[in-house]
């Protein structure tokens, strides 16, 4: 399936389903009956990954921790985290191996006086104990002391959501799943999910123990879910959670042609950063500043309202240091896009050609396909 091909079906099947959920020809709040969450002065829209109800907008806390370059402090990335619940954002996504250990001891601090009022999103899956946060590891007793120790790090007595990083080739989905049902009974965690799973695995370990939500990289730059796992969450109601929902800033326009990326920074090894590429992609950053322009928002919010705009069950977690950047990011649920507006978007993107894949040979090598 070419290119062009790929982008018509996605869009008559985004078409179809919207149209399904509204019974007209919008996709609106109204329609799609979406819970407020009142958090003080703020208010943000509700939405669910199968029973876990969060704010329609998550947190991602994995830049605070120096992944695309710089060292943050850590009082500041506190007091934004604060500043996000203030705003009405009520889902924060971390994982043992950002740091490693320092992004869950931030978050886990910057939430403990409204624990209660926050879902919290973790990961297990890589040996970061072994002092190998590279390499997989998913067997049953790691796990167990994963988790424990993510406990410890967010001064909790309960993962709202944990999900396994990656799939382990060494280690069944089912044995896994299983795993992760003990940890239910035994009120350690609530919700589990997967992250950049197929939808081979996905349906597996659903069957043993029901996922929540499946994280995986998904913007407009980057639709392969649309095609190769949505039907499935679809079909099982799973939740889908995208990561890098502003293509690592590119998206936003802050990124031109001339950036260059410093060895600490996470964008200096991946194939759609080089000069070549970033040269090629730019009429992708011109349609979405001619479409934010035309909604009245900003590129970050419009990025983020197409992602919202394509299935009600779609929590974007963007991640930012700078408090500004993350005021700019809340307005992105003041207004989504109608299903011929997507469909009108998605005939102007089918005419740009992308270049450069999403990931690095390595990185590609542990997604599960």
């Amino acid at each position: 399936m070419d290119r062009r091909d790929f982008l018509k079906m996605s869009s008559m099947t985004t078409f179809s389903a919207i149209s399904a959920w509204t019974g007209a020809k919008g996709f609106s709040r109204s329609s799609l009956q979406i819970d407020r969450k009142n958090n003080s002065s703020n208010m943000m829209e509700c939405r669910k990954l199968k029973d876990l109800k969060v704010s329609s907008i998550g947190l991602g806390c994995l830049p605070m921790v120096g992944y695309y370059g710089g060292k943050y402090n850590k009082q500041d990335m506190i007091a934004l985290i604060r500043r996000a619940y203030e705003k009405g954002i009520t889902f924060f996504d971390t994982a043992e191996v950002y740091g490693p250990y320092l992004s869950e001891e931030w978050v886990g601090e910057a939430v403990t006086p409204f624990r209660n009022e926050v879902k919290i999103g973790t990961k297990f899956g890589f040996g970061v104990e072994e002092k190998q946060p590279t390499a997989l590891n998913s067997r049953p007793d790691h796990i167990r002391r994963a988790v424990e120790g993510s406990l410890r790090r967010l001064r909790t007595d309960h993962i709202d959501l944990l999900y396994q990083h990656r799939v382990d080739p060494k280690v069944p989905v089912e044995d896994v799943a299983g795993v992760m049902l003990d940890l239910m009974q035994e009120g350690k965690i609530l919700h589990w999910g997967m992250s950049e799973a197929s939808a081979r695995s996905i349906r597996q370990a659903h069957a043993v123990c029901p996922l929540s939500a499946v994280q995986s990289e998904y913007a407009i730059w980057w639709r392969e879910p649309e095609t190769k796992i949505f039907p499935t969450l679809e079909k099982l109601g799973i939740g889908f959670v995208p990561y890098c929902p502003l293509g690592r800033a590119f998206l936003t326009g802050v990124i031109d042609e001339n950036n260059r990326f410093d060895k600490s920074d996470r964008r200096a090894t991946l194939p759609r950063f080089t000069p070549e590429a970033l040269k090629h992609n730019m009429p992708l950053v011109v349609l979405v500043r001619e479409w934010a322009k035309r909604k009245g928002v900003t590129p970050a919010q419009f990025s983020l309202m197409w992602i919202l705009s394509r299935k009600s069950w779609i929590v974007p977690i963007p991640g930012t240091t700078n408090l500004d950047h993350l005021d700019d990011l809340m307005g992105a649920t003041d207004v989504y896009l109608t299903a011929y507006e997507m469909e009108e978007f998605d005939r102007e993107y089918s005419k740009i050609g992308l270049m450069g894949h999403r990931a690095d040979p390595f990185t590609e090598s542990q997604i599960d396909k």
